[in-house]
């Protein structure tokens, strides 16, 4: 499954870093704590004017955290340094790490680009969910007390659907036919107390996201039945995302991403990185002939920032028009929305 770590290696893959201009690297024969100053690295891959470079008063990074060199001893393949500078944070590394040496795009600059084009893909793009609610009187709470989860992010109804058919006997009649069930989705103050179903007194708090809590209001159909609510939502932000270990191992599903948003992305977030910069000669023809593979044209190297953005907006174009052939925008009226048929 793709997650975030992958879509900033595609960037740098397929924008930022030719592979004929690699930066100059190492690799870590030891492994480093959080705390360790004394850095030990594979000197047989770098040149003696590369490992000179490794002196006091240069930038090395390794994952996402960037440390600034303070000594050199080419002797045992050591350098001292001071750890998290630039913002970055400091972290464990293990035997085998890639050692950058001064680069070009940091990443955590690359990782903050891709996650700043994800926040800003709505409204333009949303993502989608559909719940499994069952219906209560008056309205029901989405999320719970002790696992809101992210229901804060719900943007609107799109289309709502139950089995239950037998409209004037109240019955639910399985697997005989799907109909359409009119919604709404309210706005409620964060945080929210009300009662549960067996009367105690709950408290339903987000801490991330939107400051709202949601519930749903049916209309139509009587409580205890099943329906199925597909909304549009809000891509999650940075707060919210969930993980294992690295905020990088966070799943693009997990986000609300598909998988034709992320060439949409990559190009934001490369045009982001070249803004307001000079672009090396090799990037600049890596960029120009990864533009013309998707038969995108570049009329010269002044023009590439503008270029990915022009082609950022292509693609987010046409996931525009996908979205809404596949999820046409209901009828609302008075926030209520209403089965197209």
């Amino acid at each position: 499954m793709s997650n975030l770590g992958n879509l900033v290696d595609r960037t740098y893959r397929e924008y930022l870093e030719p592979l004929d201009d690699l930066n100059s690297y190492t690799l870590l024969t030891t492994a480093i704590s959080n705390s360790d100053t004394s850095i030990a690295f594979n000197g047989d891959l770098l040149s003696v004017e590369e490992e000179d470079t490794l002196d006091a008063g240069t930038v090395i990074e390794i994952g996402r955290e960037l440390m600034l060199c303070t000594d050199l001893n080419a002797v045992t393949n050591t350098i001292t340094v001071t750890r998290g500078v630039r913002g970055t944070t400091a972290t464990s590394h293990s035997i085998g790490d890639t050692i950058k040496i001064a680069p070009v795009f940091p990443r955590e600059n690359v990782f903050n680009a891709v996650v700043d084009q994800i926040e800003t893909l709505y409204p333009t793009l949303f993502a989608v969910e559909t719940l499994t609610v069952t219906n209560k009187e008056g309205y029901t709470i989405l999320g719970s007390y002790d696992t809101p989860g992210t229901y804060n992010y719900l943007v609107a109804p799109i289309k709502a659907i139950s089995q239950y058919t037998q409209w004037d006997g109240n019955a639910d009649s399985t697997s005989v036919q799907w109909r359409g069930v009119s919604v709404e989705l309210v706005d409620l103050p964060n945080p929210y107390t009300y009662n549960d179903e067996n009367g105690v007194e709950r408290t339903i708090t987000y801490n991330a996201g939107p400051n709202v809590v949601h519930a749903l209001q049916t209309y139509g159909i009587s409580s205890g039945f099943q329906v199925h609510v597909t909304f549009k939502k809000k891509f999650l932000d940075k707060d919210s995302y969930t993980y294992s270990g690295d905020i990088e191992n966070t799943t693009l599903t997990s986000i609300g991403l598909q998988t034709e948003y992320e060439p949409i992305i990559m190009a934001g977030a490369a045009a982001q990185m070249l803004a307001g910069r000079d672009i090396p000669t090799a990037t600049t023809s890596y960029i120009t002939d990864q533009m013309a593979v998707q038969n995108f044209p570049v009329n010269s190297a002044s023009n590439i920032r503008n270029s990915l953005l022009q082609y950022k907006q292509q693609l987010m174009q046409q996931a525009r028009k996908d979205l809404r052939a596949r999820y046409p925008e209901p009828v609302t009226i008075n926030s209520i929305a209403y089965p197209s048929s």
